[in-house]
C-alpha cells in the first residue's frame, strides 16, 4: 500500500493530537505528515512516528501535494480552508459541523454507512460525537427490527468542549476541593464541578439546543431514515472524557432484551457490559482511551403500550477517540480502498 501525504488541520488541539495517535496505532500509511495550525503555533512541533514534525501555518498553499486532510478545527476555519484543499486535489475528512448536513457531503460512521464515501466530492463529514456513540449500537438493532423512534438523554464530558473544557474542569475541581470560590467558568456558562448543565449549544426551535437537534438531523442522514423521530436532551456533566447516553428506542418489529444483547454481542464497534446483579454496566472511566462503545442496562421499556416494540439501554464511548479522531481515521482508511 503506497503511503499518503496526510495533513491534520488543527494538529495542536485535543482532537488533532488524538488523530496523530490513532494514525500511529492503526498503522495508517503516512508517507509525510503535515501538521497545520494557526500562526501562533508555528515554531512548535508535534510528535509522530518517533519524530518531531514542525507545525505549518494553516493556509491554502499548505495543502499543495496533500492527499488526505483530517480536519480538527472549528466551523469557520473548516469552511474557509477545506474547499481550498479540495481545489488542490486533497480529500478532506472533517470533524467540524460545517458541512455535515450539506446534500453533496457524505456523513459517515464506517460501521453504518461506510459505502457513502464513494459519492464524496472532496469532503466527507465526521458526525457529532454524541451521534456516533448513540448510533453505533442502535444500527445493528435497526437492521434486526426497524428503528422508528429514539428518545435519548446524553451525559457529555468536559472533553466535548476541547482542551479549554478539560482544563476548566480540572481547575474547578481543585477549587472545590480546597473550598475556594470557582470564579469565572469559561468555556462553560456555569460551574461544572459538583454540578451539571442541561444546555449544550444555542437555542433552536421548540426550545431544543443545537446539540440536541444534531442527533436527529445527523441520524436521519447517516442511516438513510428520513422519517426517524428523535427527542434528545443533552447535559454537560463533570466527567473528563467519555460521553454516556440513556436511550429508549422504538422499533417496527418485536425485539426482546435478550435478542438485543445477542445482536450487540457480535456487532462491530460494540462491547456488551450488562450484568446488573454483578454491578456491571458501561461507565465513562472504563470506556476512556479506547474505541469500543460499551452497552448495558438493556431492558424492556415498561412504559410502552403492549403493541409498541421498545427497549431501553445505556451506552458510553470515548468522545475524543471514537466520537471524533478514530472515526475520522476509519473514514480515511475507507479511502485507501
Amino acid at each position: 500500500m503506497s503511503g499518503k501525504v496526510v495533513a491534520i488541520l488543527g494538529a495542536t488541539g485535543v482532537v488533532g493530537q488524538q488523530m496523530l495517535q490513532c494514525l500511529e496505532e492503526r498503522q495508517f500509511p503516512v508517507e509525510r505528515l503535515v501538521p497545520l495550525a494557526s500562526a501562533r503555533s508555528v515554531g512548535r512541533t508535534v510528535a509522530f512516528a518517533g519524530e518531531q514534525v514542525a507545525v505549518v501555518e494553516a493556509a491554502p498553499d499548505a495543502f499543495e501535494g496533500v492527499d488526505i486532510v483530517l480536519g480538527a478545527a472549528g466551523d469557520g476555519t473548516a469552511r474557509a480552508l477545506l474547499p481550498e484543499a479540495v481545489k488542490r486535489g486533497a480529500v478532506c475528512v472533517d470533524n467540524s459541523h460545517a458541512f455535515r448536513l450539506d446534500e453533496d457531503v457524505p456523513l459517515v460512521i464506517p460501521e453504518i454507512n461506510g459505502q457513502d464515501v464513494k459519492w464524496h466530492n472532496g469532503i466527507i463529514s465526521n458526525p457529532n460525537c454524541a451521534t456516533i456513540i448513540g448510533l453505533v449500537p442502535l444500527w445493528p438493532l435497526h437492521q434486526a427490527a426497524g428503528l422508528k423512534r429514539i428518545i435519548a438523554s446524553t451525559y457529555q464530558a468536559a472533553s466535548g468542549a476541547g482542551k479549554p473544557g478539560l482544563d476548566e474542569l480540572v481547575r474547578e475541581l481543585g477549587c472545590v476541593a480546597a473550598g475556594e470560590p470557582v470564579g469565572e467558568t469559561a468555556p462553560f456558562a456555569y460551574q461544572l464541578a459538583a454540578n451539571l448543565i442541561p444546555q449544550i449549544g444555542g437555542e433552536k426551535e421548540d426550545a431544543y439546543t443545537s446539540e440536541e437537534v444534531k442527533m436527529g438531523n445527523e441520524g436521519r442522514k447517516i442511516m438513510h431514515l428520513p422519517d426517524l423521530r428523535v427527542n434528545c436532551t443533552c447535559v454537560r456533566v463533570p466527567v473528563m472524557r467519555s460521553h454516556s447516553e440513556s436511550i429508549t428506542a422504538e422499533f417496527e418489529r418485536p425485539i426482546s432484551p435478550e435478542e438485543a444483547r445477542e445482536i450487540l454481542s457480535t456487532a462491530a464497534g460494540v462491547k456488551v457490559v450488562d450484568d446488573l446483579a454483578a454491578a456491571q454496566y458501561p461507565m465513562p472511566l472504563d470506556t476512556s482511551d479506547q474505541d469500543l462503545i460499551y452497552v448495558g442496562r438493556i431492558r424492556r421499556d415498561t412504559s410502552a403500550p403492549d403493541d409498541v416494540n421498545a427497549i431501553t439501554l445505556f451506552c458510553c464511548g470515548d468522545q475524543i477517540r471514537k466520537g471524533a479522531a478514530t472515526n475520522a481515521v476509519q473514514i480515511a482508511e475507507l479511502l485507501l480502498d
